[in-house]
């Protein structure tokens, strides 16, 4: 499962490494180009909300095969996209399919013993980070010397190959209530009325894939200009390096089932806060870019892993419609933060993109500190 949802939500990345190919190839400004990493995160967000709740109502393992397969022929139209409206359109769809892997990652925690699976979900997201770092440094190596859209062909020949071992490794799953999508969708909606840490975990979750959007989707931009003057390949690089970040997830997993998630969440803020200081004061620097990568990827995985401990805790028979909720609010955040981190770059530069994701921490930060509701 952990190789699965890296390879699955990697579909979603491999852009962001290449964002001023793209920008070159179909004459894009700078916050053009985000608006169509925008859009596959958006689509990322409909795909949550057309496609996870069914987690709960289908065969867990036949229902991800479909999506699988449904993945390779939206990847195979996005790399052979003639205008920009082809390109969105086809981001649209592969974002969709991307949300593929918040189907397996409830399968996980569902199969997981209660009191190891904030451990089990930090293991499972390892592989989910990794696959979001990797991404980078694959689509910036190959980009570089065959091109964007050979990425993407291979992408979808990937997830052929993914489709045949998911089919043949992973166990069957019976769902554990028989629900009309329209009932499932209306029911996440009284899952979100009934439980306060569902809205605290989405609006948390939505405010850190904002920041980290935001560096991302600016990164390659950054590393064009004086003093860097890199490429795609070097930009790709940077995921390596954000890697690390991705070996501290179990553990963070360890310290939620011990010390609790909230205290997990306080602790990742704090970490992703620091993140952007540095970035900040030493972005004009490898090393200070190096050190920033590491320090954001593990504050933003560290949350992420804690607010889910949280949320898949408050009702084990819903809890493809709890992350449903909260991948949606995520990815919401995640669309908005690629958008908004281009306009930051293009009106302020690098500090603009610092100042926007510690911006994002602000109110993330004043909700874990307010006292949760009995």
């Amino acid at each position: 499962m952990a190789v699965s949802v890296g390879v699955i939500v990697a579909n979603i990345y491999y852009i962001q490494p290449l964002l001023a190919e793209l920008a070159r190839e179909f004459h894009l400004t700078v916050a053009a180009a985000g608006a169509v990493a925008m859009l596959m995160q958006v689509g990322t967000a409909f795909g949550m909300l057309f496609f996870v709740p069914l987690g709960d109502t289908h065969e867990r393992r036949a229902l991800v095969t479909r999506l699988v397969l449904a993945s390779s022929v939206a990847l195979a139209l996005f790399a052979s996209a003639r205008n920009v409206w082809w390109l969105a359109a086809a981001g649209v769809m592969v974002g969709a399919l991307g949300a593929t892997v918040h189907v397996i990652v409830p399968f996980a925690a569902h199969l997981a013993p209660e009191r190891q699976r904030g451990r089990v979900l930090g293991f499972v997201f390892s592989g989910l980070l990794f696959g979001i770092l990797l991404a980078r440094a694959f689509s910036g190596f190959v980009g570089a010397r065959l091109g964007w859209r050979a990425v993407f062909w291979m992408a979808a020949v990937m997830m052929l190959a993914l489709a045949a071992l998911l089919r043949t490794q992973l166990p069957q799953s019976e769902p554990e209530v028989n629900l009309s999508w329209a009932a499932l969708v209306r029911s996440a909606a009284g899952l979100l009325r009934r439980h306060y840490v569902l809205r605290e975990a989405s609006l948390q979750g939505a405010l850190f894939f904002a920041a980290f959007s935001a560096f991302w989707t600016t990164l390659a931009f950054r590393l064009e200009t004086p003093p860097f003057h890199y490429g795609s390949t070097v930009a790709g690089l940077f995921g390596l390096v954000g890697a690390a970040g991705a070996a501290g997830a179990p553990i963070v997993g360890h310290f939620a089932d011990k010390r609790g998630p909230r205290r997990a969440v306080l602790l990742a803020l704090i970490v992703a806060v620091a993140a952007f200081l540095v970035m900040g004061f030493a972005g004009a620097t490898l090393i200070g870019l190096i050190a920033g990568v590491v320090i954001l990827d593990l504050g933003v995985q560290s949350g992420h892993v804690a607010n889910q401990t949280r949320i898949y805790a408050l009702d084990a028979s819903a809890r493809s419609r709890l992350n449903m909720v909260y991948m949606v609010s995520y990815f919401i955040g995640g669309a908005l933060g690629s958008y908004f981190g281009a306009l930051a770059w293009h009106l302020a530069g690098w500090w603009g993109v610092c100042g926007f994701g510690l911006a994002m921490m602000v109110p993330a930060m004043a909700l874990v500190l307010r006292r949760e509701p009995a």
